[in-house]
Order: C-alpha cells, then structure tokens, then sequence
C-alpha cells in the first residue's frame, strides 16, 4: 500500500485520507478569480488533464521543458525534494521515476481537487507525499529539501504572492541545494510568436507579463540569496529553466 503523508506524520495516513485537507486553508481571491476556469471548477480536471493539450498549449514543448527541469536534479535524484504546486501532464510521475529508493518527493498545492487529480496519478509510488499547503506559507522547516521544482508557477501569482512564494522556496531548501525554476520569459523580437504571447498572456494570464520585465532572481529577498545562479533560455526565449543553489 502506497504511504502518503500529511503535514503532521506519515503514520497518519489511511487509504481514504491519503492527504489531509485543512479546513483552514482557503483558495486564494486572485486563483478563484482569474484562474477558477483552470484549477477549481469541478470540470477543469476533464478538460485540462491531457498530455496532448498541455503540450500544446506549451507549442509543443512541455516534454522539453520537464525534462530540462528534472534533469538538473540528475539522472538519478536523490534526497529529499519537493514540487511547488501541481501540474497537468506526467511531470509528477517522470520525476517520481527518477527517485532513488531511499528518496522521497513531497508535493504541496493549495487546491484540494488538484491533489486528488496528482494522487490518482502518482497512487502507486509509496515514496511520493502530498500535501495542502500555499506556496506563500509552507508548513516545512528551514533548510528541509534537497531539490526543489517550480514548473509554470511563478506566472500566475501576483507580484507579493510571487515574491513571498520564491522567498519560501529559497527558504526550506538546504545549503548547497537547488531551486529549479521553469517559467514563461520575454521572447526574442525576432520569436514571431513573441506578437502573439503578449495578447495571449493578457487576456488569459494577467499576471505572466511581470515575468517578462522582472528576473526571478528579483524576488528573492536579501537575506536569502544564492550562492550560484544559472539561467538556460529556450525556444527562442519564450521560456526558461533558472537554477538557485543556496
């Protein structure tokens, strides 16, 4: 039977609570608002989880883009890591795979149908804990992981949500670990598709155009800066993996 923990202890877990829901937590104004079509609505799960749609919606390049991201973690990852909110797609799963047996993955999400939707994906991995947390507030303590995934995060949060949510990242994760960033970025003027991402981005993510005029490295805050940052673009800048070791 697969051991999924909640925020307390592992010893907590029974089949028909393989995540504890707090009762306290509640979906943020600005998710409900703008992204209630995406996350929340009960028919968002029928709709979304697809890998053919979230390739696309990707231009094709969502199995690029995960794989850069776990690749940087290593052929085999190991340690303790965590994935910052769920995804749609096998990210989940391809990174359990790469756990070594003595590993584990935690995934936090603030959205509780989300984690039902991860859970039915990643049921059978016994190493992989979920948990309901928000980005901005991780119930994790200091310096607690060795790798941690932000995969197309960052630009659906407002600019304090977002700052609070690299600054609690670079928070938990341990001296020497990585904080592995993809996200969208400011396209090349000569990317024809950067014309069409900024009435795209507009309309649908209100929020994404502060990724193109700000570093990620902008919203970490002083006290927690890197010791080592690297930042790959890809797909004629439309995107890009950021790495933060602490």
């Amino acid at each position: 039977m697969s051991k999924y923990a909640n925020d307390h202890a592992a010893s907590d877990f029974s089949a028909l609570e393989p995540y504890k829901i707090s009762k306290d937590l509640k979906i943020p104004n600005y998710l409900e608002e703008t992204y209630w079509w995406a996350y929340v609505h009960p028919n968002s799960i029928q709709i979304f989880e697809r890998q053919w749609l979230v390739n696309f919606i990707l231009w094709g390049n969502f199995a690029r883009l995960r794989d850069v991201a776990i690749n940087e973690a290593g052929i085999t990852i190991s340690g303790n890591n965590l994935q910052v909110a769920c995804v749609y797609g096998d990210f989940s799963q391809q990174l359990s795979k790469r756990l070594d047996s003595e590993s584990q993955l935690h995934i936090v999400d603030i959205a509780p149908i989300q984690l039902q939707n991860v859970y039915n994906k990643i049921k059978n991995n016994s190493n992989v804990f979920l948990h309901h947390q928000d980005s901005t507030s991780l119930k994790f303590e200091d310096e607690s992981f060795d790798n941690i995934f932000v995969f197309f995060l960052l630009h659906e949060q407002p600019e304090t949500v977002r700052a609070k949510t690299v600054e609690e990242v670079m928070r938990v994760v341990k001296p020497g670990g990585k904080v592995i960033f993809v996200d969208y970025h400011k396209p090349h003027w000569l990317n024809p598709l950067a014309y069409l991402m900024r009435p795209v981005l507009h309309l649908l993510e209100p929020y994404a155009l502060a990724i193109w005029r700000k570093e990620i490295i902008d919203w970490v805050p002083p006290g927690l800066r890197p010791s080592h940052i690297s930042k790959e673009t890809l797909f004629g800048d439309l995107y890009q993996k950021v790495t933060m070791i602490r």
